[in-house]
């Protein structure tokens, strides 16, 4: 059922692509590129329980300047292979390597959402020097993760389809206004059927950071994350939107101007 939704949403890619499963030693990854082949790259990571649709609203402007290769992650509700290699172990970035190599790409940009910008900063620190810049939304791997907040969601799941708007949006925070309908309803379609990670996420150190070109961009009112700490270890890499949750609303035109601003 997930799977159907979702090949239904990728019919109506915004822009002119390229859908392909690549291998990799962790079984088929499928990507969805856009834009100029001679343009530099651009690798996209999406959320937990995330698919590629999730970056609908940004391709359009990101693909006039970039190669976008849209990545579904493994083991999450898209078209990638199953397993789920142990967060923190090389499986992932090995799995990265994978995906890259048979993109034909080398040094790029990320843009990533939640876990995703978790993997991203994974794959920065180990693979010094191959990724540009990163713009993270709604970023894992700052600060503390608010495990809490799931104790009342767990509860409202149960009780159909309100019930589980509710439970989403009480770990989430606010939903984004003007968010279209297709994609709110597909989110809980996967929220139904899915069962997302569950598990503390390592906070990267100081040092770690030191040397990455990043821009975190959070939510104040984020209730998966602590978005305060996150700003506060950021100086002068980092945005906060007020009122806003752990679905930031769009941010195409922020991240568009970090990518392409100097060096």
């Amino acid at each position: 059922m997930v799977h159907a939704r979702y090949r239904e949403l990728l019919a109506d890619w915004p822009v002119p692509s390229e859908q392909r499963l690549v291998d990799t030693r962790q079984g088929p990854t499928f990507v969805v590129s856009s834009g100029p082949a001679d343009a530099p790259p651009l690798v996209l990571l999406h959320g937990s329980a995330g698919t590629t649709v999730d970056w609908s609203g940004d391709v359009p402007r990101w693909s006039e300047s970039f190669r976008v290769h849209a990545i579904d992650g493994l083991s999450e509700p898209g078209l990638s292979a199953p397993p789920r290699p142990a967060i923190g172990s090389p499986a992932y970035a090995e799995w990265l390597d994978d995906v890259l190599e048979a993109l034909g790409v080398d040094r790029f940009s990320i843009v990533a959402m939640s876990l995703g910008a978790w993997f991203a900063l994974d794959y920065a620190t180990r693979r010094p020097g191959r990724v540009q810049r990163m713009a993270l939304l709604a970023p894992t791997g700052f600060s503390r993760q608010k495990v809490l907040r799931l104790l009342p969601a767990l509860m409202l799941a149960p009780l159909g389809h309100w019930g589980l708007r509710r439970a989403v949006t009480s770990v989430i925070g606010p939903v984004p206004a003007g968010l279209s309908s297709k994609y709110l309803d597909f989110g809980l379609l996967v929220h139904k059927h899915f069962v997302a990670r569950r598990v503390k996420l390592p906070v990267f150190t100081d040092e770690q950071l030191a040397g990455l070109d990043l821009l975190a961009i959070v939510g104040s009112e984020d209730r998966m994350l602590d978005s305060a700490t996150t700003a506060r270890r950021l100086p002068g890499r980092s945005v906060v939107i007020p009122g806003a949750g752990h679905l930031l609303p769009l941010q195409t035109e922020r991240v568009l101007d970090f990518l392409r601003g100097p060096r």
